[in-house]
């Protein structure tokens, strides 16, 4: 067995130091401490914290200290510096010193003293006992020493002080010692939202109940964006404080096993919660305070016990083994009775017959979990290593008031573990029926490679995380093709119906109810659309334009009314293929067209403006140019007369004009539809 001798300070008189022996048996590995000067320390198997008495304040005058620390057999032993601040020059009074074995038979690493020292590298020994030893004489300041140590395989060991802003990278992995709960530097934060940049890394990951602070172990860090603000939280034994806005933070990687078990959701029925006792309250009405009330953020009375002693428990069943990870805890929430559990033990079982209390790893004391320190808020405990069981027990050591108490586990489910089949090779496993298979001659069958097939829950989210974004691509693709087909085959459709003439833009209905609309879209219809038959034949498709129209528009039969633009060339002779005495309403023959509106000349005749008349009050008989015609008055009402005018505009000759022929000769046909023109002395007949 080990030892551990503590070196005690004689008379300050004497001015001699006195050194008295203790002898006390600690683990298999030796690992003692010795002295007056011996700050905060931990000792763990692999790993741990060493420290001067009052640091970070000023160590005392005229202390000694001395560690002794083992680890297993083949492997070594190297120290890393968080702080070395040790006042004097030369080393004689006071100074840190490293040695090589324990005993007389050591010897000496390295010897250190002066103030604000930096020791970057890491200091390794040659064997697997060092001793390390502290000397402090007459001094005025000085803050002592702050180092950690672990074995030599775990190269990437940091100290308790270093902080998550040390580390430029976004993701790292290092290893922290035991004991950094000795360290006095605060977090801000908790798990999972995240640590502010400026907390020490391995005190934030005890607090997150990554690692343990009596073993230590590595870590996995991400650093992210920093959140407006951080939350207090009591776990672990670790008070986190509230912080403000920070430019990063970090957070850690866990194996995942961190869910709730069902108290608070109501997985876990009233049924499979119990109790030592129970308190029944009588005042006005009855109150119980039964197991059923002791489910985390649940309203109403939690669970508390008749008697306040050592004996009394809660248990959970949950039904089968489960990995459980962590505790969460309140007291009573109830602002009229503050009652909560400061302390406590915990037992598991996998029967509810043989109790085993959690003990910490390479202890044999019993763990006593610190409980909560009001009545109100949550206090997080996780179990490292985890415990495995069925059934798990709370007992309360130490409460405020009464026992009561509310809570939930976290953990996960155990994956099953694959049963190895024993492959005999003599035994002849015949083929199924139906299957012919040919003999395997002089060939050794090796046993099967048998492998957990069982997949882990997340598998499920990784596959629907790549095939949902995949069936999205796919079936947009799909719609897209639909929709542009439709589209190019509308179009399509579209086009051949643009250049068409409608069936009822041929009808005579269409023909006089274009009269009503404006002038411009009856004429930039019509002469585009007559041009453009003409030009192209009938056979051809004309594109029609929006370009305004320069020519008339023939007059039709049967209408009474004419755009106000209506000048327009005639036909210069007739047209053979033209049967209808009419010049401007014969049908349309198959091969040979008539072209209309074309431009006016710029030099030559100007054409008359049809007169708006009653068509019923044409002339009878046949009327020549030398002859007036009747002109009738509108309505009946009104002037007896119209108002002749000229598009020359010089007086003396007539007032309209009958088309003519190419030789300048008028030729109006049988049925005429110009107005003979009047002169400018003939007197209208008056009402009879």
């Amino acid at each position: 067995m080990g030892r551990a001798v503590m070196v005690g300070r004689g008379p300050t008189g004497a001015g001699v130091l006195v050194l008295s022996i203790l002898i006390i048996l600690t683990t298999e590995d030796c690992r003692a401490q010795k002295g007056d000067g011996c700050g905060p320390t931990v000792l763990g198997p692999s790993s741990g914290t060493l420290s001067s008495l009052g640091y970070p304040g000023t160590y005392p005058n005229n202390t000694v200290c001395e560690w002794e620390i083992s680890v297993p057999r083949g492997s070594r032993v190297h120290f890393h510096f968080a702080e070395l601040d040790i006042e004097d020059s030369d080393c004689q009074v006071n100074y840190l010193r490293l040695y090589n074995g324990i005993g007389h038979q050591r010897s000496e690493i390295v010897k250190y003293c002066g103030l604000g020292l930096r020791v970057g590298q890491l200091i390794e020994s040659s064997t697997h006992q060092v001793t390390v030893q502290f000397m402090s004489g007459t001094h005025h300041s000085g803050r002592g020493f702050y180092l950690s140590y672990s074995t030599t395989q775990h190269t990437d060991l940091i100290t308790c002080l270093d902080k998550g802003a040390d580390f430029p990278e976004a993701e790292f992995s290092k290893y922290c010692p035991a004991g950094c709960l000795t360290s006095t530097e605060e977090i801000s934060g908790t798990v999972p939202n995240g640590y502010r940049e400026s907390s020490p890394v391995c005190v934030a990951a005890v607090h997150a109940g990554v690692v343990s602070n009596a073993v230590g172990g590595r870590i996995s860090v991400v650093s992210s964006k920093g959140i407006p603000h951080y939350e207090a939280t009591l776990a672990n034994n670790v008070s986190s404080t509230g912080g403000t806005l920070s430019d990063s933070l970090f957070t850690f990687r866990t194996n995942g096993c961190s869910g709730t078990l069902g108290l608070e959701s109501g997985g876990v029925a009233d049924t499979q919660l119990s109790a030592s006792s129970v308190w029944e309250w009588s005042v006005g009405q009855q109150s119980v305070w039964a197991p059923s009330g002791a489910r985390l953020k649940k309203a109403g009375l939690p669970w508390a016990s008749a008697q306040s002693d050592l004996k009394q428990w809660l248990q959970v069943d949950l039904k089968k083994e489960k990995r459980i990870t962590g505790i969460t805890t309140t007291g009573s929430t109830l602002r009229e009775y503050r009652y909560y559990v400061s302390a406590y033990r915990v037992q598991h079982s996998n029967d509810g017959q043989q109790w085993l209390s959690y003990r910490e790893a390479n202890s044999t004391q019993d763990k006593i979990f610190q409980g909560n320190i009001n009545y109100l808020h949550e206090v997080r405990n996780n179990f490292i290593p985890p415990i495995e069981a069925r059934f798990v027990r709370i007992h309360p050591t130490l409460w405020h008031q009464r026992i009561a108490l509310k809570l939930e586990l976290v953990g996960c489910q155990i994956l099953a573990k694959p049963v190895p089949r024993v492959f005999d090779p003599y035994r002849h496993t015949p083929p199924s029926m139906g299957t012919k298979r040919p003999p395997h001659f002089g060939h050794t069958t090796h046993p099967p490679d048998i492998r957990n097939t069982t997949m882990p829950p997340h598998t499920d989210v990784a596959l629907a995380a790549v095939l949902v974004p995949v069936l999205f691509m796919v079936l947009t693709a799909l719609i897209l093709t639909v929709v542009c087909a439709w589209h190019c085959r509308s179009r399509k459709k579209s086009s051949d119906g643009t250049y068409d003439l409608p069936h009822w833009d041929r009808t005579d209905w269409w023909k006089s109810m274009k009269q009503l609309l404006p002038s411009k879209m009856v004429e930039t219809e019509d002469s585009v659309r007559y041009s453009e038959v003409a030009r192209l034949g009938r056979g051809a498709v004309p594109r029609l334009h929006a370009e305004p129209a320069d020519y008339a528009e023939p007059l039709v039969s049967g209408v009474t009314t004419l755009g106000a633009r209506s000048t327009f060339k005639p036909d210069e002779g007739p047209d053979p293929g033209y049967t209808d005495p009419d010049l401007y309403d014969a049908p349309i023959s198959q091969d040979v067209y008539h072209a209309y509106a074309e431009p006016l000349p710029a030099t030559g005749s100007e054409y008359a403006t049809p007169i708006v008349v009653d068509m019923g009050c044409h002339p009878s008989g046949g009327s020549t140019l030398n002859q007036p015609s009747t002109v009738c008055s509108f309505m009946g009402a009104g002037p007896p007369s119209l108002l002749t005018r000229t598009d020359s505009g010089r007086s003396g000759r007539t007032a309209y004009d009958t088309p003519k022929n190419a030789t300048g000769q008028a030729t109006p046909p049988e049925d005429q539809t110009y107005q003979v023109p009047q002169r400018n002395t003939q007197k209208p007949k008056g009402k009879s």
